[in-house]
């Protein structure tokens, strides 16, 4: 007689976000039915980052005896496009332009980023003037054709660029943003010729007005074209490799995700890819915690990255610079900074101790790794005063050379300025807290917000451990730290949705003809938003899309976005909307002055399940989470002090810690220093405040962390 078959219990949908930066590559695998989040990371490998991605995938689904068919989404942020612009290590390029018009990429604006420095210097265009070559077609500013556009031309300048042993070729023709035809008749003819080349298309790569950000924009599109799309093809193989079905989806600089078909074509969005991701997380975090206004702090090994988030939205931007070039993509507003756990602390020529941007990197990285480095570091620096484990990171993972981290303190920055090592480490860690406030008071206090106002989200490998003097120095009275947020942008990843910019230019005076205009021109592109969410197998019930405006006042030069509610808001209720933000962003507004429509801007969402959050325990207490006691170096006024050490993955949801106290977990290290309490809340956020307004704080004082 033949058994009876039992039901199958129903395979795991697993969820994974892979942040490549340059020291970790980390990772964070969310279980959809449970929502447990599980956390991983590896040495990135620079030469080959999905090598990384590849092994810390495999490590994280052996780990938790995970399946790789398992695995129904993967995600990752990347660098790997902006590391070709720093190091200019991306494809040899042409260029095909108006005639007239080949030297704007390198006349540029004529502006100088310091008034009086007459040592600045631009970066040399990507494109030499030898391979930037004109075709004499030309358009009017409305779209009228006044010299046809000759294909033989174009096919002759591609022949003499093919010549030279070009892998890509920028098509960027004067006013292709009002009218296309000709970039795309030149296209054709290109691909004609020479299929195999990556062809870079100014009304496709950003059809916006202001021909020398549409053509610096294109051209970097090009530049790493080519070699990002061998990247993304080796990603795609591993991943197949590995055994998982899913195409992995990648994280581009507005903080939304796009297939790597739509990646490998435009590669220029990605060059935020990572740090998008972790503002996008911070942000969904911090308004389930209740905080609708934050600056997320981003310190890694590498890089610290700040941006704000005002009423639950990040601020955003269409204009950043890359390694010097202009890159005019709908992007979060982040502002980055070379200070990190691996920037190199030095004394410059004047005596001064500066510390980064120069990183040590993963290889060979601080001296406490072990692994040739020999300059002092700002990770050193906190080995030495006993804010790191001194015996090993990454719970055991990586071990430490605390005796290669003094000695490196010591013989480059103590001895020479005549400091003891403990001097010379909190003066390391001071120099770069400086930094790091900086950065903060760019983003809030210059652009009209104020941080006293908000509170600071930290996460990243070093930002937690560097919170709480980036708060003080900041004026800002709350910190926040998530769950692992040394994978904050891998599980930023996880809560992104899918979603692409769509631009259209239409400049002049907006009145109620112009806003009718603007409803066609939202039309168009939510139609052709229709197709790509289609194309990104997004169902229609998970599709949404969000919508903008640029305005100016007649005589100015720069724009103010505008958000929109559908349906469209009416005229008037639009000029007041733009007063307000204009007031708010630059301080004033002009009543009765004429205003400007320059940009109709649409977003494409598609809706990705996101699952609720594993709780952190009810149960326990502080001194069952108690793995360790060091002694940890403060400040002078307080000196050494012995230090409770506490796994976080054990304190209760509810949780009072009052100060000095260690947090410790796989990713980073949460310092609470003394005459501050830290709460870890319901969603297993620590919230650190002055011990005196803390919740229970009053209480907690009366036991101390013993």
């Amino acid at each position: 007689m033949n058994a009876t078959p039992q039901p199958q219990a129903p395979a795991r949908r697993l969820r994974i976000g892979v942040d490549v930066g340059g020291t970790f590559t980390d990772l964070a695998m969310v279980d959809e039915a449970t929502g447990r989040i599980f956390f991983h990371k590896v040495p990135s490998t620079p030469g080959d980052p999905s090598l990384a991605i590849e092994t810390g995938v495999q490590e994280l689904l052996a780990k938790q005896a995970a399946a790789a068919a398992e695995v129904a989404f993967l995600g990752h942020g990347t660098t790997v496009a902006t590391n070709m612009v720093i190091e200019r290590r991306g494809a040899r390029i042409g260029m095909l332009t108006t005639k007239g018009f080949r030297d704007v990429i390198e006349v540029a604006r004529q502006t100088r980023p310091h008034l009086y420095n007459y040592d600045v210097r631009r970066p040399a265009p990507l494109v030499p003037r030898r391979r930037r070559l004109e075709i004499a077609e030309r358009l009017a500013a409305d779209g009228e054709i006044l010299r046809p556009l000759d294909e033989g031309e174009v096919a002759r300048a591609a022949e003499a660029l093919l010549a030279e042993g070009v892998e890509a070729i920028a098509i960027c023709f004067l006013h292709a943003w009002r009218d296309p035809r000709h970039e795309r008749a030149a296209k054709a003819v290109l691909h004609r010729l020479a299929p195999e080349l990556f062809l870079s298309v100014s009304s496709e790569v950003l059809p916006e007005f202001r021909e020398f950000d549409r053509f610096s924009t294109t051209v970097l599109n090009g530049f790493v074209g080519p070699r990002m799309a061998r990247y993304l093809e080796r990603l795609l193989a591993r991943v197949q490799g590995l055994g998982i079905g899913a195409e992995p989806y990648t994280v581009h600089s507005n903080g939304g995700l796009m297939s790597v078909a739509t990646a490998a074509h435009a590669p220029v969005r990605t060059c935020l890819s990572g740090p998008a991701a972790g503002v996008i997380g911070a942000a969904f975090v911090a308004r389930e915690a209740g905080f609708q206004n934050i600056v997320t702090f981003d310190a890694g090994g590498t890089s610290t990255d700040v941006c704000v988030v005002a009423g639950g939205e990040p601020t955003s931007t269409s204009a950043r610079e890359v390694a010097g070039y202009p890159v005019k993509v709908p992007s979060i507003g982040i502002d980055v900074i070379g200070a990190g756990g691996g920037s190199v602390a030095f004394i410059d020529d004047g005596g001064a101790l500066k510390v980064g941007p120069r990183s040590a990197g993963a290889e060979p990285g601080p001296a406490a790794y072990g692994k040739g480095g020999t300059e002092p570091t700002l990770t050193d620096a906190n080995i030495v005063l006993g804010r790191l484990d001194p015996n090993a990171l990454l719970r055991g993972a990586m071990p430490i050379d605390e005796a290669a981290a003094r000695q490196a303190v010591l013989r480059r920055i103590a001895t020479p300025l005549g400091l003891s090592l403990e001097q010379a480490a909190l003066g390391i860690i001071r120099v770069a807290v400086s930094n790091m406030g900086r950065a903060i008071r760019g983003v809030t206090t210059e652009r009209g917000f104020a941080p006293e106002d908000f509170a600071l989200f930290a996460f990243g490998g070093a930002g937690p451990l560097h919170a709480a003097e980036v708060a003080a120095e900041c004026s800002i009275p709350t910190v926040i730290i998530p769950r692992e947020p040394g994978t904050m942008c891998a599980r930023g990843i996880l809560l992104a949705d899918i979603a692409l910019d769509f631009v259209r230019s239409d400049i002049r005076p907006l009145d109620e003809v112009a806003w009718v205009r603007a409803g066609a021109l939202f039309a168009e592109m939510a139609r052709e938003a229709e197709q790509w969410l289609a194309a990104e197998n997004v169902p229609p019930a998970q599709r949404a899309s969000r919508l903008a405006v640029d305005l100016r006042y007649d005589g100015q030069n720069f724009e103010v976005r505008v958000p929109l509610a559908m349906p469209l808001p009416a005229l008037p209720d639009l000029l007041e909307s733009f007063a307000r933000e204009h007031a708010r962003a630059n301080g004033y507004a002009i009543p009765g002055r004429a205003v400007e429509l320059v940009n109709c801007r649409l977003t494409a969402l598609g809706h990705v399940p996101r699952g609720a959050p594993e709780p952190p325990p009810r149960d326990g207490s502080i001194e069952a989470a108690r793995i360790g006691q060091r002694r940890v170096y403060f400040d002078s006024a307080t000196g050494w002090r012995e230090t409770p050490v506490l796994a976080r993955e054990r304190l209760p949801a509810g949780t009072v810690i009052v100060g000095p106290a260690v947090i410790d977990e796989m990713s980073a290290t949460t310092l609470v220093f003394p005459g501050q309490a830290a709460t870890l809340d319901a969603d297993g956020n620590i919230v650190v405040r002055e011990a005196a307004t803390a919740p229970g704080g009053a209480a907690a004082r009366e036991t101390e962390n013993v």
